[in-house]
């Protein structure tokens, strides 16, 4: 397993470590709910170093990610942002992407364990273009604020700069301690939040001045569990959990945020662009409240059926504090899609019940 660069720092907190996708992680300091409630009230600190995050340089990086992306990499302006889907001819999921346009080199920030097979679908189509695509993750860490005061939390950092007020735009600011740190607006769980790209070098002493700030504040480190939580509730699709190379990114239901239909030409575009004439498509990720009295949550991949025929699947699952219930994300078939559907959920110990319903479970955190 990878460990983190800060995982001495996260032991003297008290940490307990989790896995995901090869890659170590905080699972919790102590109490998940505390640091639930944190992130709902106040403002949660996380380390989230362990994130893929790559960059592309040379002239023709951007006209060349924007014939391979879903969404409109050339009309990024300076300090901006977008968030993407990586799919291949047939229009099937390879990554989803946040990507920023930096001075002299795009950054690429996505889903951990993904950043061999996303080089090598870039490296893949470079023929005669000036791209190079590097892995920066040794030299830039990355923490993330989220939560109705991370405004006030980053702001004692003490950077000298204008935070972004708006979603998925960005400033970079030249700190004489710190050195060179990117600040992007960006929330992963439907809260107000910022990440924060911090030289290896001073990503301790960054760290330390959050949680400091947030603690003055009513707010904390928070770990993994929290965060997945604060995921499901908002219902945000994860890539290798609830969307991977199966699907289409309709069916995730990120379309309206990832895809533009207006643009050139890029890989997979012919496949989405009829599926967006047609309409439809044949299942779609849904919110789905479970019966109570569960007494373990449904694993990715349990069935759901109604009437008998199976008409979909579970991909993540949860109790929401703020629901008080059980909760989970899944691929409906379109015949049953609407709210307020009555499903049978399958699992390894018996069957229950599923209700369909709308997506967030929970509004934005603010």
């Amino acid at each position: 397993m990878n460990l983190l660069a800060l995982h001495e720092l996260h032991q003297t907190l008290k940490a307990t470590f989790t896995e995901v996708n090869g890659f170590e992680a905080v699972a919790h300091y102590g109490d998940h709910r505390a640091e639930y409630a944190a992130l709902r009230a106040s403002a949660a600190v996380f380390d989230l170093s362990f994130r893929s995050r790559l960059c592309l340089l040379g002239a023709d990086r951007i006209q060349f990610l924007h014939g391979q992306v879903t969404n409109d990499v050339n009309s990024l302006g300076p300090v901006h942002g977008c968030y993407a889907a990586l799919v291949t001819t047939k229009g099937r999921m390879q990554g989803d992407l946040h990507i920023w346009n930096l001075a002299e080199e795009l950054l690429l920030d996505f889903e951990p364990g993904f950043a061999a097979a996303v080089v090598a679908r870039l490296e893949k189509y470079i023929v005669s273009e000036d791209v190079q695509v590097i892995d920066v993750a040794p030299h830039y860490g990355l923490l993330s604020v989220q939560g109705p005061k991370a405004a006030e939390v980053v702001a004692q950092l003490g950077l000298g700069v204008e935070l972004p007020t708006e979603e998925l735009r960005f400033i970079s600011a030249s700190d004489t301690t710190l050195g060179q740190i990117y600040l992007m607006r960006q929330s992963h769980a439907g809260a107000l939040g910022f990440d924060l790209f911090v030289p290896m070098a001073s990503l301790g002493a960054v760290a330390d001045k959050l949680i400091a700030a947030a603690k003055s504040r009513g707010g904390r480190a928070c770990g993994w569990q929290a965060l997945e939580i604060a995921r499901i509730e908002a219902g945000i699709p994860r890539f290798g959990v609830d969307m991977d190379e199966t699907n289409l990114p309709p069916e995730a239901g990120i379309g309206a945020r990832a895809m533009s239909y207006r643009k050139g030409c890029y890989i997979g575009q012919e496949v989405l662009n009829r599926l967006h004439t047609m309409g439809r498509v044949n299942r779609e990720l849904r919110g789905l409240r479970l019966a109570g009295g569960l007494t373990e949550l449904p694993s990715r991949g349990d069935k759901l059926f109604k009437d008998g025929k199976e008409v979909g699947h579970i991909t993540s699952a949860t109790v929401s504090p703020a629901l008080s219930a059980s909760i989970a994300l899944g691929y409906v078939r379109r015949e049953w899609l609407a709210a307020g559907t009555e499903l049978t959920l399958e699992m390894k110990n018996g069957s229950s019940r599923a209700e369909v319903a709308e997506l967030p479970f929970v509004k934005a955190l603010v």
